[in-house]
């Protein structure tokens, strides 16, 4: 009978992740489990995708405030340090802000507007034109944004994101100071040593910061990227990609990922004879269409990820084909048709006209944004996911 499924993705329960656990054995132990359970049928090509989550918290890569607050005294010698460009969330930022704060004696922040740089709104863009504000050039002081916007809440959290930052910061007996800007150099007018907390930007803004005149320049991603006295940290990321685990810990993003993501798909190998791929995942790269927040809070979708997984796909626009090249065909013809098209297709379809809407992303992208929907972040208890047939074709 011909197989009618294509490309599934499974939540596989696990048991409670703790530090010190071996999460590659809990891994392959939990997705062979839940195969024999559910009658699924392992193959060559399937992925496993494992929450960074639960592999941080197996590494025990924790930091606490006070580790940061040590290494934010250590590269900015007690200044009063600019910080700009934060993302809006009690989750990802509130604690390195508090850290950063307890590690300072002034705080100037500066916050990027209507919007942070994942989509957390401040104002709209309609209240900035009703006001006559101009993003690219202005630059609010907090009496002047109040004076033209009042107390605004996040549609979502329901949080005054300026007054909540600015009381974390007060709070640490730090001094605080809060305007809005969306030119690195605005800062450089309060501050020569500044601290950009930008994700995804965040290679352009200190060069930029450099260019125009800032002594001193540090990114999220280097605090923490050594260890504090025995800490967690992250040598490539730092900061970037933290959670909150409780008022006074943060969870790192995962380190040494490749080591755990081959050692997974060796146990796959010695244990069920297929060659299965694995990546971990943190955020999906998708945008909320009501919200207009894009997920992507971590720095990169997947921190690691076997070789299988490299690259981007390269396959047929199948409804171009059947418009263009065989409108006269129908029925098996036209199935018959269209399957030998993408079995002889070329290897490269890049700047095809057949493969024109396709997505032009990475694969693990395309995979951790399908996992990160399949997982959630709520109470599912499946940090890993079982994809199957992502890698056939219309033509298998």
């Amino acid at each position: 009978m011909e197989r009618m499924i294509g490309t599934t993705s499974r939540g596989i329960r696990a048991p409670i992740i703790r530090e010190g656990d071996d999460i590659a054995s809990i891994v392959v132990e939990s997705v062979i489990k839940a195969a024999a359970s559910e009658q699924i049928v392992l193959n060559d090509r399937d992925v496993v995708s494992v929450t960074e989550a639960v592999v941080a918290r197996a590494q025990g890569n924790y930091a606490s405030v006070d580790d940061i607050a040590e290494d934010v005294k250590k590269k900015f010698q007690d200044e009063t340090i600019g910080v700009i460009f934060p993302i809006l969330s009690r989750n990802r930022f509130s604690l390195c802000l508090k850290g950063i704060a307890r590690g300072a004696r002034k705080v100037v922040l500066m916050l990027s507007y209507p919007s942070d740089e994942v989509g957390n709104a401040l104002v709209s863009l309609d209240q900035l034109d009703e006001k006559g504000v101009d993003p690219y050039m202005d630059v609010l002081t907090e009496e002047k944004y109040r004076s033209l916007f009042g107390y605004e809440k996040h549609t979502f959290t329901g949080v005054d994101y300026i007054s909540f930052y600015k009381k974390i910061i007060e709070e640490e007996g730090c001094e605080a100071e809060v305007i809005l800007a969306n030119q690195p150099n605005a800062i450089l007018s309060y501050t020569k040593s500044v601290l950009n907390c930008d994700i995804h930007s965040r290679e352009r803004t200190k060069r930029l910061l450099k260019r125009d005149g800032a002594e001193v320049v540090f990114s999220l991603s280097d605090i923490l990227n050594s260890s504090m006295d025995g800490s967690g940290y992250n040598k490539e990321y730092g900061l970037l990609g933290s959670n909150k685990a409780t008022e006074e810990t943060l969870k790192l993003f995962p380190r040494d990922g490749q080591e755990i993501v081959d050692r997974i798909q060796k146990m796959f190998k010695e244990q069920t004879g297929k060659e299965i791929e694995v990546m971990i995942y943190g955020d999906g790269a998708f945008k909320d269409p009501v919200g207009g927040i894009w997920e992507l809070a971590d720095p990169v979708v997947s921190p690691a990820y076997t070789k299988g997984l490299e690259g981007q796909p390269n396959e047929i626009k199948l409804k171009y084909i059947a418009d263009n090249e065989f409108s006269h065909l129908e029925g098996e013809e036209l199935k018959k048709a269209i399957t030998e098209y993408i079995r002889n297709k070329g290897e490269n379809l890049f700047g095809d006209m057949t493969a024109e809407g396709t997505t032009p992303r990475r694969i693990t992208d395309l995979l951790g944004s399908l996992s990160d929907l399949t997982s959630g972040s709520g109470d599912k208890g499946t940090p890993i996911i079982l994809i199957q047939g992502y890698f056939d074709s219309y033509a298998k």
